[in-house]
């Protein structure tokens, strides 16, 4: 209860990249770049992205992340996300308001995702017939209805596998409802979702953290928000644990080089959230939130780092005079 309190708290609008004003020279220097910065279009700054990692439960703090994000004004450009961030993402990406995704999160549930319940599972265990993740879809549709990737507002990638390839299977056209489902169709539970003659299941499996998606979406400076499992402690009770361990495992080994190509990483402490915990959603959302909200002055700082040499072209003399 006191870490949802702190959640709350930090709910109300950030006051530019930290909660007290800085009066120091320093710190007006930094305030009026970042005006300079977030007042810029796209095509006179850096393009940013946000990657959203694997995660099952522990990925709804993502939410968290975005919270902060967006209420210091990162200027967002794009967003690739895999399993649950691209649930989160495409949402985002939407344009659907962050306290909206915070609502859908909350009331998180196996059933929203899937045909999950004590009937199916035993078909699951004595039958060998898999669970439909149909459900994920109609959330999604639910909230943004039928958007084709060209038409959100921000640019958006999520990824999935071809169980029978084990190829990456990148999605940044056509329905993104059905891409989001197969991005996020746990390899045996769920039914592969077949889609242009391929059958597809998570994409944690084969891209945890899409960084390179967020690349080919143009992405300059990219932040990772990362929700990996502390799976060197955690002993899995269920079957479906198992399967989510292993691809935390093997998501963990490829997310080290997927790491280094990020320029700034956001990493929430949910690592004992299990995949099944979703009543535990609210807690690793607040975790979000509090991560974000102490790395939001170094991210910002990264950004405006990164950013200098294209601003500085706008400020010299010769620059101003062929401005309208």
């Amino acid at each position: 209860m006191r870490l949802a309190g702190l959640a709350l708290a930090l709910w109300l609008p950030v006051q530019g990249a930290w909660a007290a004003p800085d009066y120091s020279s320093d710190g007006l220097l930094r305030a009026h770049l970042w005006r300079d910065l977030t007042s810029r279009s796209q095509s006179r700054r850096p393009r940013v992205g946000v990657v959203l990692s694997a995660g099952s439960s522990r990925g709804t703090a993502h939410v968290g992340v975005l919270q902060v994000l967006d209420q210091a004004g990162f200027p967002i450009d794009a967003v690739a996300g895999t399993s649950m961030g691209a649930v989160i993402g495409s949402m985002y990406a939407a344009g659907r308001p962050v306290k909206r995704i915070w609502e859908i999160m909350s009331g998180l549930n196996l059933s929203m995702a899937s045909n999950f319940n004590g009937l199916r599972l035993v078909q699951l265990m004595l039958a060998d017939k898999l669970l439909s993740s149909e459900q994920t879809e109609k959330l999604i549709r639910g909230e943004i209805g039928g958007l084709r990737f060209d038409q959100l507002p921000r640019a958006f990638a999520c990824v999935a596998m071809d169980i029978y390839t084990g190829e990456s299977v990148l999605f940044r056209e056509g329905d993104v409802a059905t891409a989001v489902r197969a991005s996020m169709n746990l390899p045996g539970v769920f039914t592969p979702v077949a889609y242009r003659q391929r059958f597809l299941v998570d994409g944690g499996v084969v891209d945890y953290i899409p960084v390179d998606a967020a690349r080919l979406l143009g992405a300059q400076w990219v932040l990772a928000s990362i929700t990996e499992s502390d799976y060197r402690s955690t002993r899995p009770q269920t079957v479906l644990e198992m399967f989510e361990q292993v691809i935390d495992i093997r998501g963990a080994l490829l997310s080290q080089e997927q790491r280094k190509q990020a320029q700034f990483l956001i990493i929430p402490p949910v690592g004992n959230i299990g995949v099944t915990e979703t009543a535990r959603a609210p807690e690793a959302m607040a975790k979000g939130v509090i991560a974000a909200y102490k790395a939001l002055r170094p991210a910002m700082e990264s950004l405006l780092l990164f950013s200098l040499e294209p601003m500085a072209r706008d400020w010299g003399p010769a620059a101003q005079e062929s401005r309208p």
